[in-house]
C-alpha cells in the first residue's frame, strides 16, 4: 500500500443503476476538495485492463447528479478474472500513478476488486450500486430508492387498466435472488399477492388467495412477482395455471425489466450516493482499504469486502406481515 494516495481511480461495473453519476460525482470532488487527482476509468475492470483511463476534474462531473445509467459505461470483463488480464490492469494503474480504486456496483465487482487487493495489495474501497438492494452491510444500495419509485409508479398506472376491464395482472419485477423490490413495491402499491424467492407461498396458497380476494368483491387484483421466485417455472406458465384452475379470472402479464434500472435518480438516491462517495475517498485518504461503504440507521458505516461479498440480504420478516394483513 502507497504511503501517501495522491491519485485516485473510480470505475462502475455490473449492472447500471440509478444514482451511479451521483457516485461518480461525489468521489470525484472530494478529491479535488482533499487535493487528490482522480482517474475515471472507463468500462469498469476491462478498461482498467486497456488502459481507458481519463483525468477528471470538478467541471467534468457537471450536470450529471440527476443523469440514469453510468458515464464511466459498464462491462462485464472475463479477462479480469484471470491472473495474466489482472496483471495488465495492475501494470496499467501504476502506469498511470493511481494509487488505489474506488469501485461502484454489486458482488461481482466487489469480488474482483478483493482478488485483486489480495493479489496486488492495492487499496480499494467498495460503493454499493444495484437496484436489487441484495448487498450486505448496507440497508440501501444505490439505485434501489428510484426502482421501487418506478414500479409503484408503473402499478399504479397498470391497475387503472385492470380495475376497467376486471383483469388480474402478473407484474414481474426484477429481483433474482432478493425480493426487496418485489415486496416494498407491492405494499406500496396495493398489491393483492407478492411472489418473493425467500417465501414459497405455492400454487395452492395463491389460488385460495385469489378466490377469496374475488369473493370479497374484488373484481380486479394485482400479484407482484419477483424474476427468481420459485413457485413457476417462468411468470407464464403462473398466468397458464391460474387460468386453468380460475377460468373467472381475465389473466395478463406485465414484465417491466429493464425499465426499472433507468431514469433519474430520486433525491434519496442522490443524497446516499453523496455521502457514500465522500466516505469512500476520506476512508482510502486515511489508510481504509477493503471495505465497503454503506448505510446502516442513517449513518454511513464500513463493512469488509469479504463480508459484504459472503454476508446474506435479508428480508424483513415484519414487512411480510404486514403484506399479509395488508391483502385483507
Amino acid at each position: 500500500m502507497p504511503e501517501k494516495i495522491r491519485k485516485v481511480g473510480v470505475l462502475t461495473s455490473g449492472g447500471d443503476s440509478p444514482g451511479m453519476n451521483a457516485a461518480i460525482r461525489s468521489v470525484v470532488r472530494t478529491c479535488a476538495y482533499h487535493n487528490t487527482e482522480c482517474i475515471g476509468i472507463y468500462r469498469g475492470y476491462q478498461g482498467m485492463i486497456e488502459g481507458d483511463f481519463k483525468e477528471m476534474g470538478p467541471r467534468s462531473v457537471n450536470n450529471i447528479v440527476n443523469k440514469g445509467g453510468t458515464i464511466l459505461k459498464s462491462a462485464r470483463s472475463l479477462e479480469f478474472k484471470t491472473p495474466e488480464g489482472r496483471k495488465k490492469a495492475y501494470d496499467n494503474l501504476v502506469k498511470a500513478g493511481i494509487d488505489a480504486l474506488v469501485v461502484i456496483g454489486g458482488d461481482g465487482t466487489f469480488t474482483g476488486g478483493l482478488v485483486f487487493n489480495n493479489e496486488y495489495d492495492f487499496p480499494i474501497m467498495g460503493i454499493p450500486g444495484t437496484i436489487d438492494n441484495d448487498i450486505f452491510g448496507t440497508s440501501h444500495t444505490l439505485g434501489y430508492d428510484t426502482a421501487l419509485n418506478t414500479v409503484v409508479e408503473v402499478i399504479d398506472k397498470i391497475r387503472d387498466t385492470a380495475s376497467s376491464h376486471n383483469r388480474l395482472f402478473f407484474v414481474e419485477v426484477m429481483g433474482r435472488d432478493a425480493g426487496h423490490i418485489a415486496l416494498n413495491a407491492g405494499i406500496g402499491a396495493g398489491a393483492e399477492e407478492i411472489l418473493i424467492p425467500e417465501e414459497d407461498l405455492g400454487l395452492d396458497r395463491l389460488l385460495d388467495s385469489l378466490k377469496k380476494s374475488k369473493a370479497s368483491g374484488k373484481s380486479s387484483s394485482i400479484v407482484v412477482i419477483a424474476e427468481g421466485d420459485k413457485i413457476g417455472k417462468n411468470v407464464f406458465e403462473l398466468k397458464d395455471y391460474v387460468e386453468a384452475n380460475l377460468p373467472e379470472y381475465d389473466v395478463r402479464v406485465s414484465v417491466l425489466g429493464h425499465m426499472q434500472r433507468g431514469g433519474s435518480p430520486s433525491c434519496f438516491d442522490r443524497v446516499l450516493a453523496s455521502r457514500l462517495g465522500v466516505k469512500a475517498v476520506e476512508s482510502l485518504l486515511e489508510g481504509s482499504s477493503n471495505f465497503m461503504v454503506g448505510l446502516q440507521s442513517d449513518a454511513v458505516i464500513l463493512t469488509p469486502l469479504e463480508q459484504a461479498i459472503k454476508g446474506k440480504s435479508e428480508i424483513d420478516r415484519e414487512l411480510l406481515r404486514v403484506s399479509d394483513i395488508m391483502s385483507t
